[in-house]
């Protein structure tokens, strides 16, 4: 019998935090300028009394690993960066009016065991460095007024990661003040059990909470607003509520030809929830979402509203490259970009929680995603893991990432567990069936999944014990074992399939069982944009013939994991062109192998790609040969070099490539697609010139006044025909004016540690990034770029009000 999972249907919630005071509504405002910082730990620095006039001001997201140099303290698994524990604190006053409100802190993240003060009383604690948590302020706030102190001491120190996780205060902090007659702020949540071209019904639960001492009489309104913000449902039901009491009404409201959420038309709407009683309005959230159906099969795989969709995914580490693990909204944004752009349509968050801005950036610009709640459970991969904390922690922090999330139209799966060590014995078994308890609680839409590897780390174990693993996942993810594909779906006939990740040399073996079978339903590589920390994964490094092979994480001066398809600066790797084959993205692409000296062979790692380059700059390797890869589905291909024709070639089918040997000689190297008919695309690579000038590309001429904005500033050595030097860098001086600052600096190099957030660094391959951050000034920020030998550039971003 085949296995057909429920149509999946769901939302994303945002809240709003607009509302005038005098309305009376849920107010959430920004918390995070104006901190204190200071690194190391300190005695009575929760207190009140203490001074912290010396301490260093900043605004968070603040990553302080980031902004330290590299150590040899440091470990591959964090990038070779230092933890340790840092306080922050903060001083604000509660505003006229707001003193019998209920008031919380809400942290979207901190790195990692984070506690807080408020006027010398503990009132937080939050073990997890992924986990968005809130902290009741209200029993020790001071009148308006008066001054209240907040402490936040953050600790990062021991091995607790397999990868760089930043230290801090890393994601937004907001204050919200509500009335004691108020929604819950996760208690709102949108779904829409039935979902046609011609109608949907849109299925509102909105959590109301009474915290007065008087039972109340109250209204609670919904309205569904298209994106235009035209009404187009509207609902009213009144609710009695006793003091102290906390009820769910649940409305629902028919829409007539609904716009739906998709990959390609991310359309979203926005249901408004307001509570009143008589004539004031008490509360109001807002969350916007997406209507749009999702349903899985072992018969026809994913369906997105009834269509079906392979994944192209992506798994992704929470870093964002240069700037660390500081969630600033504009980079959650980009990565989300750069995916899409990429040919990307999923990602796989590993292995935690993301931050709230990029998966408002998913629902926003159609990138579905598998959200993941944890790396381990009770047996550790790191002695200071979160293995400490999950009998205790793990039913708070995932019930957190579900209810936080569990509104975003673009998460299609909730994922327990990445390479769980106990994942095929009994307490493991128990571990899985009470985490999807837990999912249940909170959401009955999406299937339950997590992501199962061979038995490497048991060697007492087969494949055949993996049975265990998945006992209680919906669907079903494969870590680096799709040999074993075709014969599960032999002995379990009713599984749902995908690989949750796997290495682009194996991509192609992937991606054709991907094609050919519907129960399998996509592949994420691992991964998809490189990442700090396990350093090195990715390497391909020259060594001598009699020397052994590196280390899989071959140690200093690597920081970067350096196996993304794409790179920390946003560019494209070579490993990407077969993707782009095998994805229909491009229909040829050509890479050439760096010359390797005699005596000498490349050390490729699994996670690795050989050392090739879309390049046809090889001066001093004249009259010799070169590997060259030609990627393609037509059935063979023919290479020129400078008109002349070398030869043709048949495409090995399984691997959609073609080797071939060409003696270098400088010009244009041109590989064309051969089929019925003769020839068809092509692709070309030229020898370029000498650098003449640093050509400076935006990616947006015009940001906004906001600390939550940036411009990113490619920087590129051309030469007279504007194109990229690949094998000539140069080290570049930058200097910012204007209303902002350089946020970071540096390229894509998996080691080199000088020119990384840097403002002199080289280029890599041509090629380096500037990322500039406005202060909340209106005017301009002008970037000057100088280089020895050429002539500076200067470029200008306009930054205009956010209002």
């Amino acid at each position: 019998m085949k296995q057909v999972l429920p149509v999946f249907l769901i939302a994303m919630l945002m809240i709003s935090c607009q509302h005038p005071a005098e309305t009376g509504a849920d107010k959430r405002v920004s918390f995070d300028d104006g901190w204190k910082f200071h690194y190391g730990d300190v005695s009575d620095a929760s207190g009140t009394v203490f001074d912290d006039s010396q301490w260093r001001t900043l605004d968070v997201p603040h990553d302080w690993s980031v902004e330290m140099p590299f150590s040899r303290e440091g470990t591959t698994a964090n990038g070779q960066t230092v933890g340790g524990t840092g306080w922050y604190r903060k001083t604000f006053k509660l505003q006229p009016g707001d003193a019998e409100k209920i008031h919380r802190l809400y942290f979207e993240g901190a790195y990692s065991e984070t506690d807080v003060w408020l006027n010398g009383q503990h009132v937080g604690l939050n073990p997890y460095g992924y986990t968005s948590f809130f902290c009741d302020l209200t029993p020790h706030c001071k009148p308006s007024g008066e001054e209240n102190i907040l402490a936040v001491r953050v600790k990062n120190e021991g091995k607790n990661s397999r990868w760089y996780s930043g230290s801090g205060i890393y994601r937004h902090v907001w204050l919200e003040s509500t009335d004691r007659l108020h929604l819950d702020t996760w208690g709102l949540f949108v779904t829409t059990p039935v979902v046609t071209r011609e109608k949907a019904v849109v299925q509102v639960v909105a959590e109301v909470v009474n915290e007065t001492v008087k039972d109340r009489d109250a209204k609670l309104q919904i309205q569904i607003k298209d994106a235009s913000g035209n009404v187009v449902g509207n609902q009213i039901v009144n609710i009695r509520m006793e003091a102290g009491e906390r009820i769910t009404p649940v409305q629902s409201v028919e829409i007539l030809h609904p716009s739906l959420w998709s990959v390609d038309t991310p359309v979203l709407y926005t249901c408004e929830a307001t509570v009143t009683s008589g004539k004031r309005v008490y509360d109001r959230l807002s969350a916007t979402f997406g209507m749009r159906s999702i349903d899985f099969s072992t018969d026809k795989g994913f369906l997105l509203n009834g269509e079906p969709l392979k994944l192209k995914g992506g798994c992704l580490h929470h870093d964002n490259g240069l700037l660390g693990a500081a969630s600033i909204d504009r980079a959650e944004e980009r990565k989300v970009e750069l995916m899409k752009a990429n040919g990307f349509n999923a990602v796989r968050c590993a292995h935690n929680p993301p931050a709230p801005k990029f998966l408002e950036a998913c629902d926003r610009l159609g990138l579905l995603v598998i959200d993941e709640a944890f790396d381990q459970w009770q047996r550790q991969k790191n002695p200071d893991d979160y293995h400490r904390f999950f009998d205790e922690w793990h039913e708070f922090d995932l019930s957190s990432m579900i209810q936080r999330d569990r509104n975003h139209p673009s998460i299609i799966m909730w994922s327990i567990g990445n390479e769980i060590r106990e994942r095929a014995d009994s307490s493991g078994v128990e571990i899985a069936a009470k985490l999807k308890g837990i999912v249940r609680q909170h959401d009955t839409t999406r299937p339950v999944t997590a992501a199962i590897n061979d038995f490497w780390d048991n060697r007492n174990l087969k494949w055949e014990d993996s049975e265990k693993a998945f006992r209680h996942l919906d669907v079903c993810g494969y870590n680096y074992v799709w040999q074993q594909f075709e014969k599960d779906i032999k002995l379990f006939p009713d599984r749902i399939i995908y690989g949750s990740e796997s290495t682009a040399m194996e991509c192609a073996d992937h991606w054709d069982l991907v094609e050919k079978y519907p129960c399998i339903i996509g592949d994420f590589v691992w991964t998809a944009i490189d990442y700090l920390g396990e350093a090195g994964i990715g390497h391909a490094i020259q060594v001598k013939n009699e020397e052994k092979d590196p280390p899989l994480f071959p140690g200093w001066p690597w920081f970067n994991g350096w196996c993304g398809d794409i790179d920390i600066c946003g560019d494209g790797k070579p490993q990407l062109l077969l993707r782009n084959i095998l994805w229909n993205n491009r229909k040829i692409e050509m890479a050439v192998h760096t010359p390797i000296p005699k005596g000498y062979r490349i050390a490729l790692s699994y996670w690795g790609w050989p050392d090739e380059y879309p390049s046809w700059n090889w001066s001093g390797h004249e009259n010799k040969p070169l590997d060259v890869r030609v990627f393609t589905r037509y059935p063979s291909v023919k290479l020129y070099l400078n008109g002349n024709l070398l030869e043709e070639k048949n495409i090995e089918k399984s691997k959609y490539t073609a080797t071939f040997k060409v003696n270098y000689q400088p010009g244009e190297l041109k590989a064309v697609g051969i089929d019925v008919g003769g020839e068809k695309e092509s692709v070309m690579l030229k020898t370029t010139g000498v650098p003449e000038k640093i050509r400076l590309t935006p990616d947006r001429s015009q940001i906004q006044a906001s600390r939550n904005d940036l411009a990113y500033i490619r920087i590129e050595l051309v030469d007279a025909n504007g194109c990229v030097i690949p094998d000539v860098d140069r080290k570049i001086q930058l200097t910012l004016t204007g209303a902002g600052e350089i946020a970071a600096a540096g390229n894509a190099s998996p080691t080199d540690m000088e020119s990384f957030r840097s403002t002199a660094p080289k280029t890599y391959r041509g090629k380096a990034l500037a990322i500039l951050r406005p202060d909340g000034r209106v005017g301009t920020m002008t970037l000057t770029v100088k280089a020895e030998g050429l002539p500076e550039e200067i470029i200008a971003v306009e930054i205009k009000s956010n209002k």
